[in-house]
């Protein structure tokens, strides 16, 4: 019997069945779509306005207060605002349905927007590290001197980390609930801003008691946090954009489920591909090889179906069959590790 793939084809994105598969399988999963969706909204939208507010605060306040290290920090936030809006518009699109010539979606846009944030966050932190090595060396060679900056530009820096110690956790638990990488690398880079405006109220403090090169130093050492932190989110966006299966844990579910029919011989490949908040999965599996072809297509639909009943937020599901010798039966236990590569969860 020759290979066949059971699979559903581009023009059949009309029919009813397909239908059901792309915009959600009950009111509980567009529920939870539109809840995502506002989710992650709200994350942005606050993100956005906090981030105006402490721009406008630590500019003004580090120019008349003599703080480069809190003027740093206001274009730092001045900076966030920018690729803030670059996020929105990119979560915007996304929410567009599928059509002809995105089937699965415009949900990788997603991932897109995670990117930024990733290059954003890793151009900052190259700055930082450059600016604040050379401001060692300028003090240190007494090529420029600090008069120390005032007391408002110290409280400013700690309430600047006080709010961003509240945006991280309130953004993490959204980006948590949503499972949206743009939502979650937003979440990091409030936590790099803690540590940022941290190092900036540390500098702040010593350079008024006669250490001004703490400020540039401790900022150096923040900097290379910071660009650790930007390429894990690279990292991490770039695994979805290259179809790269998110978990090892998935594959073993996935494999759970095929090893109750006992038609499926043995399973060679399982793939599955994310799309925002969906799955596509690419299946390959042998059956017995004295099987009609019409016998095949009934084993494949018995998988999409087992599949599409046991698992969230599936998109497709391509079954691909070929003809085996019939040993043995298939059972967890023959689980090719191999078939899965292990990438970390996003959530934190």
């Amino acid at each position: 019997m020759p290979n066949k793939t059971a699979k559903i084809s581009h023009q059949a994105i009309k029919d009813p069945k397909v239908q059901r598969v792309d915009l959600g399988r009950g009111d509980g999963e567009r529920l939870f779509i539109q809840q995502r969706n506002r989710k992650s909204q709200l994350a942005v939208s606050l993100g956005l306005a906090v981030n105006i507010f402490l721009a406008l605060i630590k500019t003004t306040v580090g120019i008349l207060g003599h703080s480069p290290a809190l003027l740093a920090e206001g274009v730092n936030s001045t900076s966030d605002v920018a690729y803030y809006v670059v996020v929105a518009v990119f979560i915007r699109l996304s929410r567009k349905p599928a059509d002809e010539t995105h089937p699965y979606g415009h949900n990788q846009l997603e991932s897109i927007a995670s990117l930024v944030v990733g290059a954003f966050i890793i151009t900052t932190a190259i700055v930082v590290f450059w600016d604040s090595v050379n401001n060692v060396f300028e003090l240190v060679t007494g090529e420029v001197q600090s008069i120390g900056a005032s007391s408002l530009a110290l409280w400013v820096a700690l309430i600047t980390v006080v709010i961003k110690i509240g945006m991280f956790w309130y953004t993490r638990r959204l980006g948590n609930d949503t499972n949206n990488p743009a939502v979650i690398a937003l979440a990091f880079d409030h936590r790099n801003d803690i540590l940022s405006a941290s190092a900036a109220a540390i500098g702040i403090f010593l350079g008024q008691r006669g250490y001004p090169w703490a400020d540039p130093l401790v900022g150096a050492l923040v900097a290379l946090l910071i660009l650790r932190t930007g390429v894990e989110i690279l990292r991490q966006s770039s695994a979805d954009l290259m179809d790269a299966v998110p978990s090892r844990a998935l594959a073993r579910q996935i494999d759970s489920l095929l090893a109750t029919l006992t038609d499926v011989l043995s399973i060679e490949e399982v793939h599955a591909h994310r799309f925002g908040p969906y799955l596509v999965v690419n299946i390959t599996i042998g059956i017995d090889g004295s099987q009609s072809v019409a016998a095949g297509d009934s084993i494949a639909t018995q998988v999409e179906d087992l599949i599409y009943k046991n698992m969230d937020l599936v998109r497709r599901v391509y079954v691909h069959y070929h003809p085996v010798t019939p040993q043995k039966s298939y059972g967890p236990e023959d689980f090719d590790p191999s078939m899965a590569l292990d990438f970390e969860e996003q959530k934190q």
